[in-house]
């Protein structure tokens, strides 16, 4: 997880924050204590004085946890590894981080976490599954940790602001931040659209906003009704700057970042799957000085995967994925598929054949989405479908296998999928489809990975005929209703039918 410098000119007109008049009648929330240790943070070229944050910050003393000690969780020195309890974090950070059994940082984090929990600026190249959600989250909460404010907050006052470009990925952030901040006292909110305005905006009020975890979109709606300040915003990171970019957030993040404070008053975290010219165009505008880490997408793809590659027909598709999905080492499979419609029929007929799958896609419902991913982490469903925006928030571990029913059209999007499996040190198997259509995407992905993918003929087994489908279980007004979505949605763009 880390390397050399950006230098960036200071761009007053993209990166200050207007003075935000809270209402009047809005009363400060009470701050909640926290137990803080001392910090020395700041720039390399400033090491006495660091950046100015906020005045109300102030450094204090730490106090140990009274039920739980460092003792408690003993972890060996290994040579070449570094562990979290050589990075003086707060007793109750490092407390859940031992619930979690977390031993050992991952290269993102231990080539990130010395730079950024010294305040430093950082821009890092990783693909999920690699721990950079770790990484910032525990700079995050080290920071706000060890730095409480002064006084009093108004409701609605974030210290640190996480920008994901989808829902499901700022709802995992968002109950990771909650698993890490479990005995610290901080608070932990998520803005996305698709859910309740209101149910939201009470939340906001009736508790601190410590951590802010937020889609572009949403977040803009409650800063323009001013539920959200970010005048005094601390840390700011912004996550998959790719996606963001390929998604067109671009815009909607810069208003966002004009809302905060100037750069050289906060730090910033930018994480991106690839660092493209446009990405460091980014960087440069919105971070002061950072330290770029670099994490290849070999090291994600190839350690804890077994990949294979399978030429088939695209009539023999899903009599493969049938028959994989019967073996009897499938957990836990998810199927990637390029277009809604393609998911729709896949689990349409996975459940006439009797398997209990569930459907992700951008037209579910936030909620459905929601009941649907948590009933596929107990268990209760061992296949999932879903689309390449739907599927880049499942973050669980313990997911046996990936199919990739059709190869993705953007290379960086196959390890992005296969990064679903092979999690926290474990194995996993993906399995891609290469069809007449799309086997001509395997020489981007190839060159991207850094390898070349051995493709073979499918085994025998996996082409056994497969028994009768059983009858549709579609409720009344299903087609009609879909039919209505798909003629409002035709032609808008590349991710219409994702």
């Amino acid at each position: 997880m880390i390397g050399k410098l950006f230098s960036s000119n200071r761009d007053k007109n993209a990166d200050s924050a207007p003075a935000q008049q809270k209402p009047a009648s809005q009363k400060p929330a009470q701050q909640q204590p926290a137990t803080v240790a001392k910090k020395a943070s700041g720039k390399s070229q400033h090491p006495q004085g660091g950046k100015r944050r906020n005045q109300r910050r102030r450094n204090t003393p730490g106090t140990e946890d009274k039920d739980w000690h460092l003792g408690l969780f003993p972890v060996p020195e290994v040579p070449g590894k570094t562990r979290f309890h050589d990075l003086d974090l707060p007793a109750e950070l490092m407390h859940a981080i031992a619930d979690q059994r977390f031993e050992y940082c991952s290269p993102i984090q231990a080539q990130s976490l010395p730079h950024s929990l010294n305040g430093h600026d950082l821009v890092g190249k990783a693909q999920t599954g690699t721990g950079k959600t770790a990484a910032f989250l525990v700079t995050i909460i080290d920071d706000l940790l060890k730095h409480p404010l002064q006084e009093d907050r108004f409701a609605g006052e974030a210290r640190a602001l996480i920008i994901a470009p989808t829902r499901e990925l700022a709802m995992q952030i968002a109950d990771d931040s909650r698993v890490l901040t479990k005995y610290t006292g901080l608070e932990t909110h998520v803005l996305v659209g698709g859910m309740d305005y209101a149910k939201q905006q009470r939340r906001l009020q009736d508790t601190l906003v410590d951590i802010l975890v937020a889609t572009p979109g949403r977040l803009l709606d409650f800063c323009g009704n001013k539920d959200v300040y970010l005048d005094q915003l601390e840390v700011l990171v912004i996550d998959e700057a790719d996606r963001m970019l390929d998604m067109g957030f671009i815009p909607q993040v810069r208003r966002i970042i004009r809302q905060t404070p100037r750069k050289s008053h906060r730090q910033t975290l930018l994480f991106s799957a690839t660092i493209t010219p446009d990405v460091v165009n980014l960087a440069e505008q919105w971070t002061e000085d950072a330290v770029t880490v670099e994490i290849e997408p070999q090291s994600v793809a190839t350690d804890t995967v077994e990949q294979h590659v399978y030429l088939s027909t695209t009539e023999e598709k899903y009599t493969l994925l049938y028959n994989i999905l019967n073996q009897e080492d499938v957990d836990s499979l998810i199927v990637f598929a390029n277009r809604r419609d393609e998911c729709r029929r896949l689990h349409e007929k996975l459940e006439r054949h009797g398997f209990k799958a569930g459907l992700l896609s951008g037209e579910i419902a936030q909620n459905r989405r929601v009941k649907t991913l948590n009933a596929f982490k107990s268990g209760e469903l061992k296949v999932l479908v879903a689309t390449d925006v739907a599927g880049r928030g499942i973050h669980i571990d313990g997911i046996s296998h990936v199919v990739n029913f059709t190869l993705p059209e953007e290379p960086e999007d196959y390890v992005h999928r296969i990064g679903r499996t092979g999690r926290a040190g474990k194995s996993g198997t993906s399995i891609s489809f290469a069809c007449e259509d799309d086997a001509f995407r395997l020489m981007p992905i190839q060159e991207l990975l850094g390898q070349k993918l051995k493709c073979v003929q499918p085994p025998l087994e996996l082409l056994a005929e497969l028994p009768p489908m059983g009858p549709r279980r579609r409720a009344p007004g299903d087609d009609r209703e879909r039919d209505g979505r798909d003629r409002n949605r035709r032609g808008r763009g590349r991710h219409s039918n994702r």
